[in-house]
């Protein structure tokens, strides 16, 4: 009886590859910028990339994290974590690094004495540049590996055309997420590892859905030039598109206001890479599935007199349907 909410209306006819060249222009100028960025005036690495001080501190009672985290910023050591682990007397408190020399633990002695009477140090450890080196390419061979994997299975389901498109999206909207964090200067960190495999994951998702639709309209329609049946594919799945885009974004929008210090910066990452993998998958893997697939997906509209085209993957799947 109640008329369901519709973001975007059924039937659209938006010709969104008019916009192809400005689309893959804007895109390779801003990933361009963010490769300078990256480079200088570089991340702002928090202390799992840069090294730092680990401490185990016992209390006398549970206390909140962001009680002890205030008491230690009143030391001025610079950037710090604090995490419970085991019971709730247990923090592990991370200081960025300090100069060459510098003792802290009596500042962080007395400091624990005077507002957390009873509590104690039950471990001090100064983590090196060597390991918060590794944990660094560990984590850019983690985004490498699934690079891979997601060019494997878009080749193995797809025409090589769709498999370039999807990887060099990717690249694209994976540099941007880096500008971003080094125009922000939102802290680098494990977590923003995490934000950006998690892109990597929403992004070839939102993709997919809209290659496998220019597929089926390919199978099924043999005669409309690839570019209208590009639009028409990105228009039937527009609502979709928006739809998930939007209940990701309720979802991750609280995170980003009340989610703390700890998790905003992952929140707002995640928030750019949405904006940024959904408009790609309409400006930027369809022009380059436009560029590639002109000839190879169409051959039967680009094909010389007297040749027979070849057929690609899409019609020997068809035929192999209908037989």
């Amino acid at each position: 009886m109640i008329r369901p909410l519709r973001l975007v209306p059924d039937n659209t006819s938006i010709r969104f590859m008019r916009g192809r060249f400005a689309g893959l222009i804007t895109s390779a100028i801003l990933s361009i910028a963010s490769v300078v960025l990256f480079f200088y005036p570089g991340l702002n690495y928090s202390i799992d990339f840069e090294g730092g001080v680990v401490i185990e501190v016992r209390l006398a009672q549970a206390v909140d994290e962001g009680t002890v985290r205030a008491a230690f910023d009143d030391l001025r050591l610079g950037e710090t974590k604090v995490q419970q682990f085991g019971s709730p007397q247990d923090l592990l408190v991370r200081l960025q690094r300090q100069p060459e020399g510098t003792d802290v633990r009596p500042a962080i002695q007395s400091m624990l004495a005077a507002k957390f009477p009873g509590s104690e140090i039950r471990r001090l450890d100064l983590v090196g540049a060597r390991v918060s080196g590794e944990l660094f390419r560990t984590g850019l061979l983690a985004v490498g590996l699934s690079f891979l994997g997601v060019l494997a299975y878009i080749w193995f389901r797809f025409d090589w055309q769709f498999g370039v498109g999807v990887v060099g999206t990717l690249l694209l909207d994976i540099t941007k997420t880096i500008g971003f964090f080094a125009v922000t200067r939102i802290q680098f960190d494990l977590n923003s590892v995490a934000a950006i495999m998690l892109l990597i994951g929403y992004s070839v998702t939102d993709k997919i859905v809209v290659y496998d639709r220019i597929r089926e309209n390919l199978r099924k329609d043999k005669s409309t030039p690839l570019r209208e049946l590009i639009d028409k594919s990105i228009n039937q799945t527009l609502g979709r598109t928006v739809a998930t885009s939007m209940t990701v974004l309720l979802s991750i929008v609280p995170l980003a206001v009340i989610g703390g210090t700890e998790i905003r910066g992952f929140a707002l990452a995640i928030i750019f890479g949405i904006v940024v993998g959904t408009s790609s998958s309409i400006f930027i893997a369809s022009p380059i599935l436009l560029f590639l697939g002109q000839k190879r997906l169409r051959p039967g509209l680009h094909q010389a007199p007297g040749k027979e085209a070849k057929p690609s993957r899409l019609d020997s799947a068809g035929a192999g349907a209908a037989r």
